[in-house]
């Protein structure tokens, strides 16, 4: 672990040394993973390549700073595609899409750009890879999350159930006499989904082991990071906005793995004071649709008001990319 005392702001109007001491650990790794990257890559780059306005089906991602900013440089965020003109560049979420909306784009001859996470889109081969083998298929996941509805829209009605929690574990029931296969939301908490999964193949010893884990490498290795986080920290600050599902679910890891409080905010701005009394180590982490700059902004805030310490916790460095689409690279 890297420690370094961090200076006084240009500007503080408070001295160092009427300060009171505060630790803060630093997670790695936190905020962007590949597919998040990717995602927002191909809409800027849309923009540029085609200018403005790019139509986004969905938040490209779950972070209000990045929609926000994105909106600045012509993107336009629409719920379905019944709202984008026919002749200007759509762009599909990070989340992953039904197999109907490419194919109604396609029926209208619209030009699109698909940022699924390439992840997400192997949870989408393997539940056609189950389906098309005649196995019914329990879809761990949140039901309403864009990643849930894409991935259960990849196959016709009725072919998968979703599994929210245990106790559905516990009623979920077999389709007649068919086989059963698993899959799982990317961005789930890790316990979350073993407990799930120790209930459903007890109940149905057959269920196969996808050929990877499903939920993604930047998932878990961001829960990971905030269960070594939380181990000694009185309070750990998740920056992320309410709609990711990954930074909830950190929020849920840390005050599942000892921290003496864990919470959620947008930046800086969202910061309660009162929050830090009687504190004296806090954690910092993000989920992996926000922006390095909101995690600075949020240090920067702490340095304001104490004498900060500030340490880079070790962790699993992160050299993972996916390709952009060829249509913005040739």
């Amino acid at each position: 672990m890297n420690a370094h005392v961090a200076p006084p702001r240009p500007g503080s109007e408070t001295e160092a040394a009427s300060r009171r001491p505060l630790s803060v650990r630093l997670a790695t790794p936190r905020g962007f993973c590949a597919g998040v990257d990717r995602a927002i890559q191909i809409v800027e780059r849309a923009i540029e390549k085609y200018g403005a306005p790019v139509y986004v089906r969905h938040e490209i991602v779950h972070n209000r700073h990045v929609v926000e900013r994105l909106k600045a440089m012509g993107a336009v965020f629409v719920q379905e595609l019944d709202e984008c003109p026919d002749d200007r560049p759509v762009v599909f979420s990070a989340h992953g899409v039904p197999k109907s909306v490419p194919a109604s784009a396609r029926d209208r001859k619209m030009f699109y750009l698909d940022a699924t996470c390439p992840l997400v889109s192997k949870v989408h081969v393997e539940a056609e890879r189950h389906h098309a083998a005649g196995r019914h298929i329990l879809l761990i996941g949140h039901g309403g999350h864009p990643e849930v509805e894409g991935t259960m829209g990849q196959l016709p009605d009725g072919a998968i159930t979703l599994v929210e929690s245990v106790e559905d574990a516990h009623r979920v029931m077999r389709p007649g006499q068919q086989p059963l296969a698993y899959a799982t939301q990317t961005t789930l908490s890790l316990d979350d989904t073993a407990e799930i999964l120790s209930v459903l193949k007890a109940r149905f010893p057959e269920l196969p082991d996808p050929h990877k884990e499903d939920i993604c490498y930047a998932t878990t290795n961001r829960q990971e990071a905030v269960k070594r986080l939380a181990d000694g920290s009185d309070l750990v600050l998740v920056v992320g906005s309410p709609n990711s599902s990954n930074s909830v679910r950190l929020v849920e890891v840390a005050m599942r793995s000892g921290a003496g409080a864990a919470k959620l905010v947008d930046d800086a701005s969202q910061m309660d004071w009162s929050w830090f009394e009687s504190v004296h180590t806090v954690g910092i982490t993000a989920g992996a649709s926000a922006p390095e700059p909101l995690i600075q902004a949020l240090i920067a805030a702490i340095g304001d008001r104490f004498d900060m310490t500030l340490m880079d916790d070790p962790g699993e460095r992160e050299t993972v990319s996916f390709k952009l689409p060829r249509a913005l690279t040739a």
